[in-house]
């Protein structure tokens, strides 16, 4: 029980990056290779105000020979994930403006190749931005064993369950914004026009609907995801560079729930995080342990072979 539960916790988390693939799909047609540098981006960027360094601190001592590193104050945390979103909101526009404005009706492979060229370029400038140092990242959130969870099952089982304050609170984070992004997608305005630019860009466009403010809107919210999934990773792991290889995780995660469907990345992660979990309990030491690192992409194969649109994907048919 206490590797299942974790194994949800785990999901949960390559669930909040899944999301931001979701989002950009649905709307665009896009793969986002970059949305994993994205979160990485964005915890550096947080750090980096919270800390009050300045920005490309390295290459202007360089060019002007001075030793300025930090501005000399420090940022509450609130009001640095506020200023982090702005910065995000302002690369989503850039993002739009300066890439994917003159790749309209381009071929889906040009597209994606442009996401990779994004990802690396996200990388470099967040290295000169702020550093390539590994950063502890602290905004109050609760971690540590000692906590209800543990309490509780010491009472039932006489055995304290391992799990994580940080697990929890990105749980109820993850399903609060789940709820929050299917009832915009659903009731809203702006999310019944992305439903719109997703089935048809040229029939949007005919009843009105601004291409070009939906996939702002659209980068804003998975800039936003990649943010709170950042929070969670960095406070988890410490903010580093390997922070971009979460989006490696969330490949199985898609695979399994669907490229379409924001509730199919919450239910792939859930079956991802569980299942490498109580694989690597149950099955690792049969065969030499390790299985975490290829268990999700067996599955995820396995779900391409016979159910290639996942388990809430939308199943295209096409007359040929």
């Amino acid at each position: 029980m206490e590797v299942f539960f974790n194994g949800l916790m785990a999901g949960v988390l390559y669930a909040l990056v899944a999301l931001g693939f979701v989002l950009i799909f649905k709307a665009s047609g896009i793969f986002n290779y970059a949305q994993g540098v994205m979160a990485l981006f964005a915890a550096l960027t947080l750090v980096g105000i919270m800390e009050g360094q300045v920005p490309f601190a390295h290459l202007i001592n360089a060019i002007f020979g001075t030793e300025i590193h930090h501005f000399g104050w420090h940022v509450p945390g609130l009001l640095a994930i506020l200023l982090t979103m702005v910065v995000m909101i302002a690369l989503a526009w850039a993002v739009n403006q300066f890439i994917f404005r003159h790749l309209v009706n381009q071929e889906p492979i040009i597209l994606f190749m442009a996401t990779i060229g994004l990802a690396y370029f996200l990388e470099g400038v967040g290295d000169i931005m702020w550093g390539s140092d590994i950063k502890k990242l602290d905004v109050g959130l609760p971690q540590g064993i000692n906590g209800p969870i543990d309490e509780l099952t010491y009472n039932i089982f006489n055995y304290g369950f391992f799990i994580d304050n940080l697990d929890l609170v990105a749980t109820l984070v993850a399903a609060l914004l789940v709820i929050a992004l299917v009832i915009f997608a659903q009731y809203s305005k702006q999310g019944r026009a992305m439903r719109a630019v997703a089935d048809d860009h040229q029939a949007a466009l005919s009843v009105g609907i601004s291409l070009n403010f939906i996939w702002v809107m659209v980068w804003s919210l998975a800039g936003f995801v990649a943010l709170v999934a950042g929070i969670m990773w960095g406070t988890k792991s410490g903010v580093q560079f390997s922070l971009s290889l979460i989006a490696l995780k969330a490949l199985p995660v898609l695979m399994l729930g669907g490229f379409t469907s924001i509730p199919g990345a919450i239910v792939g992660g859930l079956i991802i995080g569980v299942g490498e979990k109580l694989f690597e309990f149950a099955v690792g030491p049969m065969v030499g342990g390790a299985t975490e690192n290829w268990f999700a992409y067996v599955l995820a194969l396995l779900f391409l072979v016979f159910r290639p649109q996942g388990l809430f994907g939308e199943k295209i048919i096409e007359r040929v």
